[in-house]
């Protein structure tokens, strides 16, 4: 079963915390996006594997997509 990882503002991605196959635990931060010259962290909802990055550094994003995809 995947879980989504979502942008929750929208702004442009300034890093990407993981990489795919990595381990994350459910509230690491995943990727730092930048809106209005500030930072937003976006975190795992849930503990899991990386299954899929959807996005790069540097790429706009709308509230509500899909930055990356978890399996647990």
């Amino acid at each position: 079963m995947s879980t989504s990882v979502s942008a929750h503002i929208t702004g442009t991605v300034w890093k990407i915390e993981v990489k795919m196959g990595e381990q994350v635990t459910e509230g690491q931060v995943c990727v730092i996006l930048e809106s209005m010259k500030m930072e937003m962290p976006i975190e795992a909802p849930a503990a899991g594997t990386v299954e899929k990055v959807l996005v790069v550094e540097g790429q706009p994003v709308e509230e509500g997509q899909v930055l990356l995809t978890l399996s647990s």
